[in-house]
């Protein structure tokens, strides 16, 4: 297991490093003048090469790139250009929300396609097995925006249940959950098709295997086979998927915090991105990076708590 745990966290010091040097060349790439952006289009040569020296963008891209890590490994990860906040501060303020989103998001996904999907696989060929794949395919092949935008026009402005922007006030849990129902039906829609289908299918392999059918020779209840011995191994994928779905699932936030005008970190990053504000760029996708492999890494972990074959083979 100690051995698991350090290649694994080898791979993602690899994948942070790759991903963020990747990104940086984009960011470099887009056309534009991050300069005139900050300073506005009255700014003299003076004040531009100054704001040149201080960003460090006088430098050649190597040098630039250097330095970012060098700075990251000291745990500084830059100062936002505009407000001289740094930027470390900007992200852990706007990840709360996020995070709430996503985790809401994922909670009722995993509590209703889970269930369908194991009711699915031990009710095959049924009606209601083919009405869960007809809800499940449905569901996969909408793109979130897609379902934010109906989701907002018709709960929000034509039935006028739910609030339509914002995040709720400070302190009030209640209005907060009530701001999360939107966003998260739009974030979390499409992965219930996917954990339904996905643990259909597991189900389906493992009531097949040799030890299920040894519970039944024994007369156990198909309510304990199912509950006790398949369930657990069928959902092992699930897990998995859960862990890279927060990561996808993070992708997908961007486009609730713009349609609902929510804030968080996916509406942070397009803003800066936007405006060319390269140190909360960087700083923020890198954050995002570590969180993307941590809970892929927690996945792993989960899987193989709950497998013993999977710590035999580590």
């Amino acid at each position: 297991m100690l051995f698991y745990l350090i290649k694994r966290l080898g791979v993602a010091a690899i994948t942070v490093v790759i991903a963020v040097s990747l990104l940086y060349s984009m960011i470099h790439a887009v056309p534009g003048d991050p300069l005139s952006i900050v300073l506005g289009p009255r700014a003299t040569p003076e004040m531009k090469a100054a704001l040149n020296e201080r960003l460090g963008l006088d430098k050649p891209f190597a040098v630039q790139l250097g330095k970012f890590f060098i700075n990251v490994a000291q745990g500084d990860l830059g100062t936002d250009v505009f407000s001289d906040r740094s930027v470390s501060e900007i992200f852990f303020s706007q990840l709360p929300f996020t995070a709430s989103l996503v985790f809401f998001a994922i909670g009722w996904s995993a509590l209703i396609g889970i269930p369908l999907g194991c009711y699915s696989a031990v009710r095959r060929n049924t009606f209601i097995d083919k009405l869960t794949g007809l809800f499940s395919v449905g569901t996969i092949t909408i793109p979130s925006f897609v379902v934010a935008l109906y989701s907002l026009l018709v709960f929000a402005v034509w039935l006028k249940w739910l609030p339509a922007i914002g995040a709720g006030k400070d302190g009030d849990i209640v209005d907060q959950l009530i701001h999360l129902i939107l966003p998260s039906f739009a974030v979390g829609l499409g992965w219930v098709g996917y954990l339904a289908r996905l643990v259909r299918a597991s189900m389906l392999e493992v009531l097949g295997e040799n030890h299920i059918r040894t519970a039944r020779a024994f007369g156990l209840t198909e309510r304990k086979i199912v509950l006790t011995y398949a369930l657990r191994l069928a959902v092992l994928p699930a897990v998995a998927l859960l862990g890279v779905g927060i990561g996808y699932m993070l992708s997908g936030a961007v486009f609730a915090e713009i349609v609902f005008a929510r804030p968080g970190v996916g509406k942070l990053i397009y803003d800066s991105v936007i405006t060319r504000n390269y140190p909360v760029v960087m700083g923020s996708v890198i954050m995002t990076t570590i969180i993307f492999v941590f809970s892929t890494t927690a996945a792993d972990l989960v899987s193989a708590f709950l497998d013993p074959r999977i710590r035999e083979n580590l």
